[in-house]
Protein backbone atom coordinates (compact mmCIF):
# COMPACT_ATOMS: atom_id res chain seq x y z
CA UNK A 1 0.00 0.00 0.00
CA UNK A 2 1.78 3.26 -0.72
CA UNK A 3 1.32 7.05 0.37
CA UNK A 4 -1.99 7.52 -1.92
CA UNK A 5 -3.98 4.29 -1.09
CA UNK A 6 -3.27 4.56 2.39
CA UNK A 7 -4.63 8.54 2.45
CA UNK A 8 -7.54 7.01 0.66
CA UNK A 9 -8.06 4.31 3.08
CA UNK A 10 -8.29 6.71 5.94
CA UNK A 11 -10.99 8.88 4.22
CA UNK A 12 -13.24 5.72 3.56
CA UNK A 13 -13.07 4.72 6.92
CA UNK A 14 -13.39 8.61 8.45
CA UNK A 15 -17.45 8.37 6.28
CA UNK A 16 -18.35 4.67 7.87
CA UNK A 17 -20.84 2.96 5.37
CA UNK A 18 -23.21 3.89 2.70
CA UNK A 19 -21.37 6.94 1.58
CA UNK A 20 -19.34 8.21 -1.38
CA UNK A 21 -16.85 10.90 -2.72
CA UNK A 22 -16.30 12.67 -6.03
CA UNK A 23 -13.65 14.48 -6.16
CA UNK A 24 -12.45 16.35 -9.85
CA UNK A 25 -8.90 17.18 -10.56
CA UNK A 26 -10.07 20.34 -12.25
CA UNK A 27 -9.41 21.84 -15.57
CA UNK A 28 -7.68 25.57 -16.47
CA UNK A 29 -10.30 28.07 -17.66
CA UNK A 30 -9.54 30.02 -20.79
CA UNK A 31 -7.80 33.01 -20.55
CA UNK A 32 -8.03 34.62 -23.95
CA UNK A 33 -8.78 33.33 -27.53
CA UNK A 34 -7.32 29.72 -28.11
CA UNK A 35 -4.95 30.56 -24.80
CA UNK A 36 -5.39 28.55 -21.36
CA UNK A 37 -4.41 29.79 -17.87
CA UNK A 38 -1.70 27.53 -16.58
CA UNK A 39 -3.56 24.12 -14.93
CA UNK A 40 -3.57 24.05 -11.41
CA UNK A 41 -4.70 20.56 -9.49
CA UNK A 42 -6.93 20.40 -6.87
CA UNK A 43 -5.33 19.74 -4.05
CA UNK A 44 -7.51 17.04 -2.16
CA UNK A 45 -7.50 15.17 -5.43
CA UNK A 46 -4.01 15.72 -5.59
CA UNK A 47 -3.85 14.64 -1.82
CA UNK A 48 -5.24 11.40 -2.44
CA UNK A 49 -3.95 10.30 -5.82
CA UNK A 50 -0.91 12.08 -6.41
CA UNK A 51 -1.79 12.57 -9.91
CA UNK A 52 -1.66 16.44 -11.56
CA UNK A 53 -3.72 16.18 -14.50
CA UNK A 54 -6.73 17.82 -16.06
CA UNK A 55 -9.90 16.88 -16.19
CA UNK A 56 -9.49 13.38 -14.18
CA UNK A 57 -12.42 12.39 -11.60
CA UNK A 58 -11.70 9.91 -8.48
CA UNK A 59 -15.02 7.89 -7.02
CA UNK A 60 -14.37 6.41 -3.90
CA UNK A 61 -17.46 4.67 -1.88
CA UNK A 62 -18.04 2.30 0.98
CA UNK A 63 -21.63 0.51 0.59
CA UNK A 64 -22.90 -2.25 2.37
CA UNK A 65 -19.44 -3.15 3.43
CA UNK A 66 -17.77 -3.08 0.03
CA UNK A 67 -15.23 -0.29 -0.40
CA UNK A 68 -14.24 0.40 -4.58
CA UNK A 69 -11.64 3.11 -5.80
CA UNK A 70 -12.43 4.12 -9.43
CA UNK A 71 -10.07 6.78 -11.58
CA UNK A 72 -11.72 8.28 -14.80
CA UNK A 73 -9.56 9.63 -17.22
CA UNK A 74 -9.37 11.17 -20.46
CA UNK A 75 -8.38 8.79 -23.32
CA UNK A 76 -4.98 8.87 -25.04
CA UNK A 77 -4.87 10.83 -28.14
CA UNK A 78 -2.67 10.30 -30.60
CA UNK A 79 -3.51 13.63 -32.65
CA UNK A 80 -3.19 15.78 -29.21
CA UNK A 81 0.43 13.81 -28.49
CA UNK A 82 1.79 15.46 -31.89
CA UNK A 83 0.95 18.69 -30.54
CA UNK A 84 1.18 18.79 -26.67
CA UNK A 85 2.17 15.43 -25.79
CA UNK A 86 0.42 13.02 -24.61
CA UNK A 87 -2.17 12.50 -22.23
CA UNK A 88 -1.27 9.98 -18.99
CA UNK A 89 -1.94 6.18 -19.82
CA UNK A 90 -3.72 4.16 -17.51
CA UNK A 91 -0.87 2.31 -16.72
CA UNK A 92 0.94 5.45 -15.84
CA UNK A 93 -1.84 6.94 -13.46
CA UNK A 94 -1.94 3.20 -12.20
CA UNK A 95 1.81 3.31 -10.78
CA UNK A 96 1.49 6.38 -8.96
CA UNK A 97 -2.03 6.31 -7.81
CA UNK A 98 -2.34 2.41 -6.73
CA UNK A 99 -5.98 2.78 -7.99
CA UNK A 100 -6.17 -0.66 -10.46
CA UNK A 101 -9.58 0.25 -11.37
CA UNK A 102 -9.22 3.24 -14.25
CA UNK A 103 -11.88 3.96 -16.46
CA UNK A 104 -12.69 6.16 -19.47
CA UNK A 105 -13.56 9.95 -18.09
CA UNK A 106 -16.93 8.94 -20.25
CA UNK A 107 -17.53 6.76 -18.35
CA UNK A 108 -18.46 8.80 -15.23
CA UNK A 109 -21.99 9.78 -15.60
CA UNK A 110 -23.03 5.39 -15.83
CA UNK A 111 -21.14 4.67 -12.99
CA UNK A 112 -22.49 6.94 -10.82
CA UNK A 113 -26.44 6.17 -12.24
CA UNK A 114 -25.60 2.51 -10.85
CA UNK A 115 -24.36 3.53 -7.64
CA UNK A 116 -27.49 5.98 -7.09
CA UNK A 117 -29.68 2.62 -7.97
CA UNK A 118 -27.72 0.81 -5.72
CA UNK A 119 -27.84 2.62 -2.67
CA UNK A 120 -31.80 3.78 -3.17
CA UNK A 121 -32.90 1.67 -0.39
CA UNK A 122 -30.78 3.66 1.76
CA UNK A 123 -32.08 6.82 3.01
CA UNK A 124 -28.94 7.64 5.06
CA UNK A 125 -26.70 7.43 2.04
CA UNK A 126 -24.00 10.33 1.73
CA UNK A 127 -22.35 11.49 -1.27
CA UNK A 128 -19.48 13.83 -0.63
CA UNK A 129 -17.91 16.67 -2.65
CA UNK A 130 -15.03 19.08 -1.98
CA UNK A 131 -17.47 22.43 -2.46
CA UNK A 132 -14.64 24.84 -2.19
CA UNK A 133 -15.55 28.45 -2.88
CA UNK A 134 -13.65 31.33 -1.85
CA UNK A 135 -15.97 34.53 -3.26
CA UNK A 136 -19.89 34.14 -3.76
CA UNK A 137 -18.92 35.66 -7.71
CA UNK A 138 -16.02 32.75 -8.60
CA UNK A 139 -16.87 30.43 -11.45
CA UNK A 140 -18.91 27.42 -10.08
CA UNK A 141 -16.08 24.53 -9.49
CA UNK A 142 -16.70 20.97 -11.41
CA UNK A 143 -17.71 19.36 -7.85
CA UNK A 144 -20.36 22.08 -7.65
CA UNK A 145 -21.87 21.88 -10.93
CA UNK A 146 -21.90 18.04 -11.01
CA UNK A 147 -23.63 18.09 -7.81
CA UNK A 148 -25.87 20.37 -8.84
CA UNK A 149 -26.80 18.00 -11.95
CA UNK A 150 -26.98 14.74 -9.38
CA UNK A 151 -29.43 16.42 -7.01
CA UNK A 152 -32.00 17.57 -9.64
CA UNK A 153 -31.76 14.02 -11.34
CA UNK A 154 -32.05 12.67 -7.59
CA UNK A 155 -34.31 14.86 -5.19
CA UNK A 156 -33.45 12.65 -2.28
CA UNK A 157 -29.91 12.33 -2.18
CA UNK A 158 -27.69 13.95 0.77
CA UNK A 159 -24.75 15.89 -0.65
CA UNK A 160 -21.80 16.92 2.37
CA UNK A 161 -18.50 18.86 1.97
CA UNK A 162 -15.45 16.30 2.59
CA UNK A 163 -14.09 19.49 3.33
CA UNK A 164 -13.75 18.62 7.48
CA UNK A 165 -12.56 15.28 6.83
CA UNK A 166 -10.07 16.49 4.76
CA UNK A 167 -8.60 18.69 6.70
CA UNK A 168 -7.95 16.70 9.45
CA UNK A 169 -5.85 14.48 7.42
CA UNK A 170 -3.98 17.51 6.21
CA UNK A 171 -3.49 19.57 9.27
CA UNK A 172 -0.57 17.11 10.34
CA UNK A 173 1.83 16.18 7.93
CA UNK A 174 3.87 12.77 7.61
CA UNK A 175 7.56 12.56 6.77
CA UNK A 176 7.06 12.95 3.07
CA UNK A 177 5.20 15.99 3.26
CA UNK A 178 7.94 17.66 5.48
CA UNK A 179 10.85 16.39 3.26
CA UNK A 180 8.95 18.34 0.69
CA UNK A 181 8.48 21.61 2.58
CA UNK A 182 12.30 21.29 3.72
CA UNK A 183 12.83 21.09 -0.32
CA UNK A 184 11.07 24.27 -1.41
CA UNK A 185 12.65 25.86 1.57
CA UNK A 186 16.19 25.07 0.33
CA UNK A 187 15.21 26.40 -2.89
CA UNK A 188 13.67 29.43 -1.88
CA UNK A 189 16.82 30.22 0.44
CA UNK A 190 18.75 30.23 -2.75
CA UNK A 191 16.58 32.89 -4.73
CA UNK A 192 16.89 34.76 -1.82
CA UNK A 193 20.45 34.76 -1.83
CA UNK A 194 20.94 35.82 -5.11
CA UNK A 195 18.15 38.80 -4.67
CA UNK A 196 20.48 40.01 -1.49
CA UNK A 197 23.95 39.39 -3.83
CA UNK A 198 21.84 41.26 -6.52
CA UNK A 199 20.29 44.17 -4.84
CA UNK A 200 21.59 47.82 -5.01
CA UNK A 201 20.10 51.36 -5.75
CA UNK A 202 18.22 52.09 -9.05
CA UNK A 203 17.15 48.39 -9.86
CA UNK A 204 13.62 47.54 -10.31
CA UNK A 205 11.46 45.74 -7.97
CA UNK A 206 10.57 43.65 -10.86
CA UNK A 207 14.24 42.66 -11.53
CA UNK A 208 14.43 41.23 -8.05
CA UNK A 209 11.73 39.30 -8.75
CA UNK A 210 12.86 37.95 -11.96
CA UNK A 211 16.46 37.25 -10.26
CA UNK A 212 14.39 34.66 -7.45
CA UNK A 213 11.97 33.44 -10.32
CA UNK A 214 15.51 32.46 -12.48
CA UNK A 215 16.91 30.61 -9.90
CA UNK A 216 13.95 28.84 -9.00
CA UNK A 217 13.60 27.40 -12.92
CA UNK A 218 17.83 26.33 -12.21
CA UNK A 219 16.23 24.32 -9.54
CA UNK A 220 13.33 22.86 -11.64
CA UNK A 221 10.94 24.27 -10.14
CA UNK A 222 8.09 26.18 -12.14
CA UNK A 223 6.09 27.47 -9.87
CA UNK A 224 6.05 30.13 -7.51
CA UNK A 225 3.70 29.39 -3.93
CA UNK A 226 1.96 32.67 -4.46
CA UNK A 227 2.48 36.09 -6.28
CA UNK A 228 6.17 37.11 -5.23
CA UNK A 229 5.65 40.67 -3.11
CA UNK A 230 8.71 42.30 -3.55
CA UNK A 231 8.18 45.60 -1.99
CA UNK A 232 11.08 48.10 -1.68
CA UNK A 233 10.63 51.68 0.58
CA UNK A 234 6.85 53.25 1.51
CA UNK A 235 5.47 50.06 -0.58
CA UNK A 236 6.83 46.85 2.10
CA UNK A 237 3.82 48.83 3.93
CA UNK A 238 1.54 47.66 1.73
CA UNK A 239 0.65 44.14 3.09
CA UNK A 240 -0.06 42.33 -0.51
CA UNK A 241 1.88 44.57 -2.60
CA UNK A 242 2.59 42.85 -6.08
CA UNK A 243 3.20 45.42 -8.79
CA UNK A 244 7.09 44.97 -7.94
CA UNK A 245 7.45 48.10 -10.46
CA UNK A 246 9.56 50.58 -8.65
CA UNK A 247 12.83 51.88 -8.53
CA UNK A 248 15.06 50.82 -5.44
CA UNK A 249 16.56 53.58 -3.75
CA UNK A 250 19.13 53.94 -1.54
CA UNK A 251 18.87 53.49 2.02
CA UNK A 252 15.67 52.08 1.81
CA UNK A 253 14.71 48.39 2.92
CA UNK A 254 13.29 45.96 0.40
CA UNK A 255 11.04 43.04 1.74
CA UNK A 256 10.14 39.93 -0.05
CA UNK A 257 7.66 37.54 0.72
CA UNK A 258 7.87 34.46 -1.67
CA UNK A 259 7.89 30.87 -1.50
CA UNK A 260 8.67 28.03 -3.68
CA UNK A 261 7.28 24.83 -4.44
CA UNK A 262 7.91 21.47 -4.27
CA UNK A 263 5.35 18.43 -5.79
CA UNK A 264 3.30 21.43 -5.07
CA UNK A 265 4.05 21.82 -1.36
CA UNK A 266 4.86 25.33 -0.50
CA UNK A 267 7.15 27.46 1.45
CA UNK A 268 6.33 30.39 2.55
CA UNK A 269 9.49 33.07 3.32
CA UNK A 270 9.93 36.71 4.31
CA UNK A 271 13.08 38.44 4.81
CA UNK A 272 14.15 42.43 5.00
CA UNK A 273 17.54 43.81 4.38
CA UNK A 274 18.74 47.22 3.34
CA UNK A 275 18.94 47.86 -0.44
CA UNK A 276 22.38 49.06 -0.54
CA UNK A 277 23.62 46.46 1.32
CA UNK A 278 24.05 48.60 5.07
CA UNK A 279 20.96 48.95 7.73
CA UNK A 280 20.53 52.62 8.80
CA UNK A 281 20.90 52.80 12.76
CA UNK A 282 16.67 53.28 12.61
CA UNK A 283 15.94 50.40 10.07
CA UNK A 284 18.12 48.31 12.60
CA UNK A 285 16.55 49.38 15.49
CA UNK A 286 13.16 48.47 14.14
CA UNK A 287 14.69 45.25 12.55
CA UNK A 288 15.46 43.71 15.53
CA UNK A 289 12.39 44.30 17.45
CA UNK A 290 10.49 42.11 14.57
CA UNK A 291 13.17 39.91 15.18
CA UNK A 292 12.29 39.50 19.26
CA UNK A 293 8.69 39.12 17.99
CA UNK A 294 9.24 36.37 15.71
CA UNK A 295 11.51 34.68 18.89
CA UNK A 296 9.04 35.31 21.64
CA UNK A 297 6.28 33.26 18.86
CA UNK A 298 9.28 30.58 17.94
CA UNK A 299 9.39 29.74 21.96
CA UNK A 300 6.27 29.10 22.63
CA UNK A 301 4.93 27.18 19.42
CA UNK A 302 3.83 23.94 20.78
CA UNK A 303 1.54 21.53 20.86
CA UNK A 304 -1.84 22.45 22.96
CA UNK A 305 -1.45 26.48 22.05
CA UNK A 306 -3.46 27.96 19.98
CA UNK A 307 -2.59 30.44 16.82
CA UNK A 308 -4.36 33.21 17.82
CA UNK A 309 -2.81 33.01 21.45
CA UNK A 310 0.28 32.93 19.44
CA UNK A 311 -0.59 35.97 17.44
CA UNK A 312 -1.65 38.07 21.22
CA UNK A 313 1.80 37.35 22.50
CA UNK A 314 2.77 39.67 19.44
CA UNK A 315 0.70 42.09 19.89
CA UNK A 316 1.17 42.04 23.86
CA UNK A 317 5.19 42.40 23.16
CA UNK A 318 4.25 45.55 20.64
CA UNK A 319 2.20 47.50 23.65
CA UNK A 320 5.00 47.65 26.07
CA UNK A 321 8.18 47.56 23.54
CA UNK A 322 6.91 50.06 20.48
CA UNK A 323 6.86 53.28 22.44
CA UNK A 324 10.06 52.70 23.41
CA UNK A 325 10.90 53.35 19.89
CA UNK A 326 8.51 56.45 19.51
CA UNK A 327 5.67 54.75 17.85
CA UNK A 328 2.88 56.00 20.12
CA UNK A 329 -0.38 55.02 18.35
CA UNK A 330 -2.44 51.72 18.60
CA UNK A 331 -0.75 48.40 17.72
CA UNK A 332 -3.23 48.02 15.36
CA UNK A 333 -1.61 51.12 13.30
CA UNK A 334 1.88 49.40 12.87
CA UNK A 335 0.90 45.30 12.94
CA UNK A 336 -2.63 44.67 11.10
CA UNK A 337 -2.38 41.26 10.13
CA UNK A 338 -1.92 37.86 12.21
CA UNK A 339 1.13 36.50 12.98
CA UNK A 340 0.54 32.14 11.81
CA UNK A 341 -1.28 30.44 9.75
CA UNK A 342 -0.97 27.05 8.38
CA UNK A 343 1.22 25.60 5.76
CA UNK A 344 1.27 22.95 3.34
CA UNK A 345 -0.20 22.04 -0.18
CA UNK A 346 -1.65 25.19 -0.24
CA UNK A 347 0.17 28.99 1.51
CA UNK A 348 -2.51 29.22 3.28
CA UNK A 349 -3.52 25.90 3.68
CA UNK A 350 -6.37 24.22 6.09
CA UNK A 351 -6.59 24.77 9.32
CA UNK A 352 -8.76 23.66 11.85
CA UNK A 353 -10.46 27.33 12.84
CA UNK A 354 -9.74 30.03 15.48
CA UNK A 355 -10.13 27.93 18.73
CA UNK A 356 -8.07 25.04 17.30
CA UNK A 357 -5.14 24.24 18.95
CA UNK A 358 -1.38 23.02 17.71
CA UNK A 359 -0.47 19.67 17.24
CA UNK A 360 2.80 17.36 16.60
CA UNK A 361 2.81 17.69 12.44
CA UNK A 362 1.16 20.98 12.09
CA UNK A 363 3.64 23.47 10.16
CA UNK A 364 2.66 27.05 10.52
CA UNK A 365 4.34 30.24 9.44
CA UNK A 366 5.86 32.86 11.85
CA UNK A 367 5.27 36.56 10.44
CA UNK A 368 5.87 39.40 12.73
CA UNK A 369 6.01 42.50 10.85
CA UNK A 370 6.07 46.57 11.41
CA UNK A 371 5.18 49.09 8.81
CA UNK A 372 5.63 52.20 9.56
CA UNK A 373 4.24 54.09 6.19
CA UNK A 374 5.59 57.73 7.49
CA UNK A 375 9.16 56.56 8.02
CA UNK A 376 8.58 54.64 4.39
CA UNK A 377 9.32 51.65 6.75
CA UNK A 378 8.39 48.01 6.41
CA UNK A 379 9.61 44.95 7.75
CA UNK A 380 8.56 41.34 8.18
CA UNK A 381 10.21 38.63 8.99
CA UNK A 382 8.75 34.91 7.92
CA UNK A 383 9.81 31.38 9.17
CA UNK A 384 7.92 28.12 8.60
CA UNK A 385 8.01 25.73 11.60
CA UNK A 386 7.13 22.46 12.20
CA UNK A 387 4.75 21.66 15.61
CA UNK A 388 6.93 18.84 17.19
CA UNK A 389 6.31 16.74 20.78
CA UNK A 390 8.82 19.07 22.34
CA UNK A 391 8.12 22.71 20.87
CA UNK A 392 8.90 23.65 17.22
CA UNK A 393 11.38 23.15 14.91
CA UNK A 394 12.31 25.78 12.25
CA UNK A 395 12.28 24.42 8.85
CA UNK A 396 14.17 27.79 7.46
CA UNK A 397 16.61 28.19 9.85
CA UNK A 398 19.36 28.27 6.64
CA UNK A 399 17.75 31.37 5.86
CA UNK A 400 20.18 33.61 7.13
CA UNK A 401 18.04 36.85 9.35
CA UNK A 402 20.32 38.01 12.13
CA UNK A 403 21.25 41.83 10.63
CA UNK A 404 24.86 41.18 10.91
CA UNK A 405 24.93 37.85 8.80
CA UNK A 406 22.40 39.69 6.25
CA UNK A 407 25.25 42.73 5.78
CA UNK A 408 27.95 40.60 5.98
CA UNK A 409 26.97 38.20 3.03
CA UNK A 410 25.15 40.92 0.90
CA UNK A 411 28.72 42.95 1.26
CA UNK A 412 30.68 39.42 1.07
Amino acid sequence: MNLYSSRRNKVLKSLQNNAAVILFSGKAPMRSEDEAYDFSVDRNFYYLTGLDKEDMVLLMYNVDGMTKEILFILPFDRKLARWVGGRMTRDEAKEISEIEDIRDRSELDDVTAFLMNKVRKDNNFRLYFDFWRYTMDQAPTPSAAYARKLQELYPALTVKDIFPVMTSLRLVKDDYEVSCIRKAIHTTNLGIQQMMKTSKPEIYEMTMEGVFNFVLAQSLCNRTAFKTIAASGERATILHYSQNDHLMKDEELFLCDLGATYSYYCADISRTFPVNGSFTARQRELYNVVLKAQKIVEENARVGVRMKDLNQMVIDYYKTELPQHGLFRDVSDYYFHSVSHHLGLDTHDVDGGLGSVLQAGNVITNEPGLYIADEGIGIRIEDDLLITGTGCEVLSAEIIKNPDEIEDFMKG
